[in-house]
């Protein structure tokens, strides 16, 4: 029997690319370790995103090419997580915890910006990352209808200092929704809507979280600025559909990310095609290729597209996003990769530059 050498399972497992890395698990410096007793080869790969979802897939292809190997009669593959993070927080004690927060934004409103916050939080979720969701829509909370939490659900005190999330399908999540009812207008200048984020960011206690999705108001405006001074985002997910007015809107919120020194980490064009449910026939309704035209603009990750599809819509009227009411469907699978996608480009930003500098009127 030939005797199984590191060499020839390092060769083969040079033809195995990690999903979403585009990259060999050498040259993603992800192989931790290699054991070889007699015919049995256990290998150890640790990733820098979580990858639940796909795990048993990845294990499954990686067995195959070692298995090839003449002498090999077994092979064992673990795969495991480790999140690094990638901008630390300063400042807030409830967020000491949290190692990345993402921001989630659009340049204008009925684009579908909420749908995939919460879908891609879930996906993050499901994939075995502990995630957290913050609704930062103070005049308009919608996540709490979203995820079906009860409309008299309103979050415990901790020590009458700090806000607990309320959990809802694996995810803690806060939101002005829970604290006011559906029939309270916020009658708020801006100054009072950034210092309500300011509140329901610092004044959640999110224990351990290795993101922290954001669910941005639509605009460039106070509340963006806000958060960009009081927290240290990592990245930004810009989503848009294709026609021209929503990417004259997307590039403005891109350009408001660049200026605040916040890394964008891709773009998610969303309602990119309606699919006929009669008879199949497939439609580009609001324009073709909206979305890669302003990731190729900016040189950033188109990392999605969408479907106009009213199952989505359908779900999160009722309280079950798509990745959890049907997390087989096209659509959940859809937003699993771009979750994935949107985890790597975040680790390969490294350490983010300064967040927005604090602005100093004098009298002088």
């Amino acid at each position: 029997m030939s005797e199984v050498t590191q060499v020839q399972v390092e060769e083969a497992l040079q033809q195995y690319v990690v999903p979403h890395l585009n990259k060999n698990v050498l040259v993603a410096d992800a192989l931790k370790s290699i054991t070889i007793d007699g015919g049995m080869v256990t290998i150890v790969i640790e990733l820098g995103f979580a990858v639940a979802s796909i795990k048993a897939a990845m294990q499954k292809a990686i067995v195959e090419l070692v298995g090839q190997i003449p002498g090999v009669q077994n092979v064992s593959v673990e795969i495991s997580w480790n999140i690094a993070s990638i901008k630390g927080q300063r400042d807030m004690r409830s967020m000491d915890n949290v190692k990345n927060i993402i921001a989630v934004a659009s340049g204008k409103g009925g684009v579908g910006k909420s749908t995939t916050s919460v879908n891609l939080a879930l996906a993050l979720a499901k994939d075995g990352a502990k995630v957290g969701l913050l609704d930062a829509d103070i005049y308009g909370p919608s996540q709490q209808m979203m995820l079906g939490v009860d409309e008299s659900a309103r979050p415990e005190s901790e020590n009458q200092q700090y806000l607990l999330p309320i959990e809802a399908h694996g995810l803690k999540t806060m939101s002005m929704g829970y604290l006011v009812t559906d029939k309270t207008p916020m009658v708020w200048r801006g100054p009072m809507a950034g210092g309500a984020l300011n509140q329901l960011l610092a004044q959640t206690w999110w224990g351990e979280l290795d993101y922290l999705i954001i669910d941005m108001p639509p605009g460039t405006g106070d509340i963006q600025l806000t958060l960009s001074q009081k927290a240290a985002v990592a990245g930004a997910v810009i989503v848009t559909t294709p026609q021209d007015i929503a990417l004259m809107d997307a590039q403005k919120g891109i350009e408001m990310f660049t200026k605040v020194e916040v890394p964008v980490l891709g773009v998610v064009e969303n309602m990119a095609i309606h699919i006929c449910s009669e008879c199949g026939h497939k439609e580009h309704i609001f324009g073709d290729g909206g979305g890669s035209r302003i990731a190729e603009q900016y040189k950033v990750p188109l990392l999605g597209a969408l479907p106009l599809s009213l199952r989505i819509r359908q779900q999160v009227d009722a309280g079950a996003p798509t990745v959890v009411a049907e997390p087989e469907s096209d659509e959940a699978l859809i937003y699993g990769d771009i979750a994935r996608d949107m985890a790597v480009q975040l680790a390969s930003t490294g350490s983010a530059g300064p967040v927005f500098p604090n602005i100093v009127i004098n009298n002088d």
